[in-house]
């Protein structure tokens, strides 16, 4: 199994800003940017949280 596709991101509320969630996934199939709901828990809610690249 090759590793090489896949990338560590992280998910970045758009609302407040912070970073609350980091994930994988394989840059080869997934081309665009990901964006999910997620519970952001500075803003006790759920909101919409895009990929961002992780400093290494």
């Amino acid at each position: 199994m090759a590793k090489g596709n896949r990338v560590t991101i992280g998910l970045k509320c758009s609302y407040c800003g912070d970073i609350n969630y980091s994930t994988v996934k394989n840059a080869k199939t997934t081309t665009e940017k990901l964006e999910l709901k997620k519970f952001c828990p500075r803003l006790n809610k759920h909101t919409i949280h895009k990929e961002v690249k992780l400093k290494s």
